[in-house]
């Protein structure tokens, strides 16, 4: 807590999206599409054939502009933008891996010149030393992900360099080597898909539909690689985060299980329009395809930053930035006591340092939503509770009285509205609402923490005790503070439980 708060207001997590997706695809498209280029070059100069070598020229100037320009900007905007929102992280990250880090920006420069001389050599330098500038920068850029790579996955499995603090356990973590082989299928993969997207608008080529193939080689390759390689790293991530995922935050996973679907649909389609029927490879064909893959791609990068959570750095600092080292200290000292920079007002910075990294109120992850028409004494009641609330959340570790400030803060931005009056909603339904809003962040009917059984069948009288002494039931519960009439209506809504139903 020894940095200022940025408070950017639309949310860190769509900041980091923004930022890191594009140079995601474009930088592993820099890797593989070098491959493409070199490998590529050489069977075309040995066969003479001046097509694919002009192909290959305006190719290396898309790949150029691509890679370079809008690399560098989005891998300047990520070094920026996370020494903005985390500059903890960043700072253990630099600290930890500083070696790490002067040898990879080495192979860049490395990569960027080579990458230049390539493309302004086609003309002005023998195949020879082209070729050999082509694998000088294919090289380059592999071994910038050879490094980048480790401390990918060090973030999620940092696995014995919490005990050791030791560079190479932290280097060669348990998700490495798996993590290492599937990018670079990635990469090869991308190769293909971007050169179809480039090829298409080359439909007047004589060996248009030759190269057409020869493309969707490199893709069909690349998920060759990939796919098996994505469950050697699935497996090698530790049970123990995998299946927290799985009942925590369950849309997460399911939308993994979705990942398998989308390699097959992109694997026919580059069967389909790359291997049997090339002439009808269009741009808009190249364009859905590399929408596809790049879908796939991007649904594993979320999977692999949601499951981190509720750290950082899996087992050492949360996504507050908070280190665990330091949880006794802040449980007795406070938050507000360890941080150097405040503005004066105390609530606001408490939000910010507590719950700001992930949420905000009316914006990304937006919280009002899910709090309008309670009160403080409930919100305070769920900060409490943080850790067993859907989506896994880290603990609140500072002092009651700073829960409370917090509540207050959130309660006077919310609709304080009974939940009658703002869903327009009564008897069953409003019901329904009322368990949403209450008790739905901790227990889903059908779905995660279901208590629905132990609900059902029960008189009003019972019910009416459970909602008197909710409070006391559990020290992560919070206690009903709602009006009579969501009482009732929430009373007549346990009641369709009888039969395990909504």
């Amino acid at each position: 807590m020894d940095y200022p708060f940025w408070d950017a207001g639309v949310g860190y997590g769509l900041i980091i999206a923004l930022t890191a997706v594009f140079h995601v695809f474009i930088s592993h498209f820099a890797i593989g599409g070098g491959l493409y280029l070199i490998i590529t070059e050489i069977s075309a100069r040995k066969r003479n054939d001046t097509a694919r070598l002009e192909f290959l020229h305006g190719l290396s100037k898309f790949f150029v502009l691509v890679t370079l320009v809008l690399g560098a900007l989005t891998g300047v905007g990520i070094w920026f933008v996370i020494g903005l929102i985390s500059p903890q992280a960043t700072e253990l990250l630099i600290h930890n891996f500083v070696w790490g880090w002067a040898i990879e920006w080495t192979f860049f420069v490395v990569e960027i010149a080579s990458a230049l001389v390539y493309y302004y050599g086609w003309t002005r330098m023998s195949a020879r030393a082209h070729m050999a500038v082509g694998w000088i920068y294919f090289v380059a850029a592999w071994l910038s992900l050879v490094v980048i790579n480790a401390i990918l996955a060090f973030m999620l499995t940092p696995g014995a360099w919490l005990q050791t603090g030791s560079f190479w356990d932290g280097f060669f973590n348990p998700t490495y080597f798996s993590s290492l082989v599937m990018r670079t299928g990635v990469c090869i993969m991308l190769a293909g898909l971007f050169s179809s997207l480039v090829a298409s608008r080359k439909r007047d080529m004589p060996t248009f539909s030759s190269l057409i193939r020869y493309n969707a080689t490199w893709s069909i390759v690349g998920l060759a690689i990939t796919v098996p390689s994505f469950f050697w790293y699935m497996k090698a991530i530790p049970s123990s985060i995998t299946q927290k995922a799985a009942e925590m935050m369950p849309l997460v996973t399911m939308y993994m299980d979705r990942v398998i679907w989308l390699a097959v649909a992109l694997g026919a389609l580059v069967i389909i329009f790359g291997f049997l029927i090339p002439r009808a490879y269009y741009l808009v064909v190249a364009i859905i395809m590399l929408i596809v893959g790049i879908t796939w791609f991007g649904s594993f990068e979320w999977y692999r930053e949601s499951i981190r959570k509720p750290y950082i750095v899996t087992g050492f600092m949360y996504a507050n930035s908070v280190e665990l080292r330091n949880k006794a200290e802040l449980q007795q000292d406070g938050y507000l006591a360890h941080m150097k920079y405040r503005t004066g007002d105390d609530q606001r910075d408490l939000f910010n340092r507590a719950c700001g990294s992930c949420h905000t109120i009316n914006g990304y992850r937006a919280l009002a939503p899910h709090l309008n028409g309670t009160d403080s004494t409930f919100i305070a009641g769920a900060i409490r509770g943080a850790t067993v609330i859907r989506g896994n959340m880290p603990p609140f570790l500072g002092k009651d009285e700073e829960i409370g400030m917090i509540a207050s803060y959130l309660a006077s931005k919310i609709d304080h509205r009974h939940i009658n009056e703002i869903y327009n909603l009564s008897g069953v339904e409003l019901g329904k609402k009322v368990y949403e809003i209450r008790c739905g962040i901790c227990h889903v009917v059908g779905g995660y923490n279901d208590k629905s059984s132990s609900l059902a069948g029960l008189s009003e009288s019972d019910y009416n005790d459970f909602l008197d002494n909710s409070g006391d039931i559990a020290d992560q519960m919070p206690q009903f503070t709602g009006s009579a009439e969501e009482r009732e209506a929430l009373i007549k809504y346990f009641e369709t439980l009888k039969e395990g139903g909504q």
